[in-house]
């Protein structure tokens, strides 16, 4: 059963120009880092050193379009950074990018080359269909702090991704939450890539297609389907 993935009129209103496209997995096989992924994510440091071409990543015209809608909703870019300008900006230190799982390093490559948001969520754990919507500052975000669960509440006004049981990822792309994260036992996710004028849709389902191949390749027999660039 495909989840169902929504965009509320609110967040259409803040950024009528925003993009994104999903893709399915069933049948993956996940666990620890392996020499191949870690492989991918050196690689998509290489490619974004490249696409930047000397420039830091908060210049990329992209980069610069998340601060700007990030303004828009009340965060503040130059402290909670979109997921995609972090690990950029960890690619091009020494310490170099996170390696946290096979299935994350995948999509964390993916985000990385393209310096677009990618997202992972384990559909097996996520609560009915998925929405994106401006949050009223109620809902349950469960989070971990100092090693201890602890529940948080978004600002209002936060746009949010949330399901049937709270918020599953603060301000749009910022922070994940651990009940719905990728783990050594998820068999079956939804990954979610989000981009904002001036982002080619060409390339985002482009990134979206290899994204789906890198899939298969990790978790061969997985049924992944790409779906259409959606707003």
């Amino acid at each position: 059963m495909t989840i169902q993935l929504t965009v509320s009129d609110e967040v259409r209103a803040l950024a009528p120009g925003f993009t994104h496209v999903a893709v399915e997995a069933r049948g993956l096989v996940n666990g620890p880092s392996t020499e191949a992924s870690s492989a991918l994510l050196d690689d998509a440091a290489r490619r974004l050193a490249a696409r930047l071409a000397g420039r830091t990543p908060q210049e990329d015209p992209h980069t610069a379009a998340w601060r700007e809608m990030y303004t828009a909703f009340g965060a503040k870019p130059s402290r909670t950074r979109n997921s995609a300008e972090a690990l950029a900006r960890r690619a091009l230190t020494d310490a170099g990018l996170p390696r946290v799982n096979v299935l994350v390093d995948v999509y964390n490559a993916i985000s990385v080359a393209h310096l677009v948001p990618v997202g992972g969520e384990d559909l097996d754990r996520v609560d009915g269909g998925m929405r994106l919507v401006r949050a009223t500052g109620d809902e349950d975000f469960l989070t971990v702090s100092g090693g201890v669960e602890t529940v948080e509440h978004p600002d209002a006004g936060e746009v949010v991704w949330r399901d049937g049981s709270g918020v599953t990822c603060r301000r749009w792309n910022w922070r994940q939450g651990p009940r719905t994260r990728l783990t050594d036992r998820t068999t079956s996710g939804i990954f979610l890539l989000e981009t904002l004028p001036p982002f080619p849709v060409a390339e985002a389902e482009a990134a979206a297609a290899e994204l789906a191949e890198l899939l298969e390749k990790f978790s061969p027999g997985a049924d992944v389907t790409v779906r259409p660039a959606a707003s």
